[in-house]
């Protein structure tokens, strides 16, 4: 459990990572290695993200016009300015730290805030198959299974050899299955069962 100062730290952290998500954005550098792949799951939220930040962008602007006193205006101008930017970080953050499928295994995110590695010597197979999640959690540990969702949902699944030691809002679990969401799953799976084959194949 977090002390008053360790909640103090993550949203000092977590504020400050939006504005580099910010960054990222606008000068188009997704956090994406070298020869690895990015895979996109933004898709099944865009739409409400981008409701979210025109909605804060059409309060800054009614607020400034109908407040009548000078000091309360421009403080509304302030709060307003400051929730438009953390809602363009928290919407950019979920396209420049896309899935990442490379050589050592998959990083599972959503947004900046949640990563999961998981290396190619701890997967058995994948599927693809839709389920719906309850609660509105982005990482979540159920039974055996890590949920990775987007928009309540996950689409892609993948067994896993051996139990995978993973950190669920500080506490540390094993799984042996992991289920997330991409736009694609489809190509996503073909990438995963290559992969399993190749090193499979390779180790005998």
């Amino acid at each position: 459990m977090r002390t008053l100062r360790g909640w103090v730290h993550f949203a000092w952290r977590f504020e400050v990572n939006l504005y580099k998500s910010l960054y990222r954005f606008l000068t188009r550098r997704p956090d994406v290695p070298e020869g690895a792949t990015g895979v996109r799951y933004v898709g099944a939220i865009s739409v409400l993200l981008w409701a979210f930040v025109i909605g804060s962008a059409v309060e800054l602007v009614v607020l400034h016009v109908i407040l009548p006193w000078e000091k309360v205006r421009l403080a509304a101008d302030i709060v307003g300015i400051w929730g438009l930017m953390w809602m363009l970080g928290f919407t950019a953050s979920h396209y420049v730290y896309p899935h990442v499928i490379s050589a050592d295994g998959l990083r599972l995110r959503n947004g900046h805030h949640v990563t999961v590695d998981v290396p190619w010597a701890a997967v058995a197979g994948a599927s693809t198959r839709e389920r719906s999640v309850d609660g509105n959690k982005s990482l979540i540990h159920q039974d055996d299974v890590l949920l990775v969702p987007v928009g309540g949902r996950t689409n892609v699944e993948v067994r896993l050899a051996r139990p995978l030691e993973v950190v669920v809002r500080g506490e540390t679990v094993e799984v042996t299955e992991v289920r997330f969401f991409a736009d694609e799953p489809r190509p996503v799976w073909q990438r995963i069962a290559q992969e399993v084959s190749a090193r499979s194949g390779g180790s005998r």
